[in-house]
């Protein structure tokens, strides 16, 4: 099935053409992702849904650069991809910050890599602090703010470099219900307020429909793409909807069905 377009009438800022991974496990081939094809829009907020075992991680290392497509083309502006850069911003679930530097100077990392002049880098990251909601806690130390704030810091970090496409692995997982619906508030408002294009990983279907422009469902054993669905909720979505809405259950019970075939303990994976 090709899914090039499937309701993206943006210009495409990244494109995959029948992207397919196989991984040599103990001596055998295993086929992790098959023919997956997909473009995602200049500013659009694309999440690609699916339980765990799907290939939607691997997918997002992928575009990354972080691991070679066995077959298939990775293009992002008309160029095809090989390896990462400072244009593909990555958060992981684990933020990784280096402890023996401050909030500020974590987020400056990648500009120091680019050799930017000390006030510049001041500035920049500063600004994507105050983006994320931090102002004021330049020169904490990590172990000095709560496990979402760090999340935030690396969330600005990845913006320092002005990145093409933000890649987002699950950003939210490991945190507690309420902090992860504050993340994902925060992060709706950074997207609405850079417009920066976002790639984001979940098995999380309110998650998902809550976020995103486009969800891309992924199928299982091989990870492939199953449907993309255009998600037509209003936005500002922190602002005027509730996830109790009509609306959203209907989009939500479309997407367990996608999963019917499931046993129930891999569709317990996703909701």
């Amino acid at each position: 099935m090709n899914m090039t377009n499937n309701g993206n009438s943006r210009k495409p800022l990244l494109e995959l053409q029948g992207v397919s991974k196989v991984f040599n496990k103990e001596g055998k081939d295993f086929l992790a992702l098959e023919n997956v094809e997909l473009s995602v829009g200049e500013g659009e907020f694309v999440c690609i849904l699916g339980p765990t075992g799907c290939g939607k991680s691997v997918t997002l290392q992928i575009v990354a650069g972080l691991i070679e497509q066995t077959s298939g083309s990775v293009i992002l502006d008309g160029t095809e991809e090989h390896g990462p850069g400072p244009h593909k911003g990555m958060v992981f679930q684990e933020y990784a910050l280096l402890p023996w530097r401050n909030v500020i100077e974590n987020v400056e990392i990648g500009l120091e890599l680019k050799h930017v002049p000390g006030n510049e880098r001041h500035r920049i990251a500063k600004e994507q602090l105050a983006t994320v909601g931090l102002s004021g806690v330049e020169h904490q130390r990590v172990h000095e703010i709560s496990v979402g704030m760090r999340q935030r810091v690396a969330i600005a970090r990845a913006l320092a470099n002005s990145p093409r496409i933000l890649l987002m692995d699950e950003p939210f997982e490991a945190l507690d219900a309420l902090t992860k619906e504050e993340m994902q508030i925060q992060i709706l408002k950074v997207w609405e307020a850079t417009r920066t294009t976002i790639l984001f990983v979940t098995h999380d279907v309110d998650e998902a429909i809550f976020l995103s422009d486009r969800i891309c469902v992924m199928d299982i054993n091989p990870g492939r793409l199953k449907k993309v669905l255009v998600n037509h909720l209003p936005r500002p979505r922190h602002e005027c909807m509730s996830r109790t809405d009509r609306e959203f259950n209907e989009m939500r019970d479309e997407i367990i069905g996608l999963y019917s075939s499931l046993k129930d303990e891999e569709l317990d994976l996703i909701i």
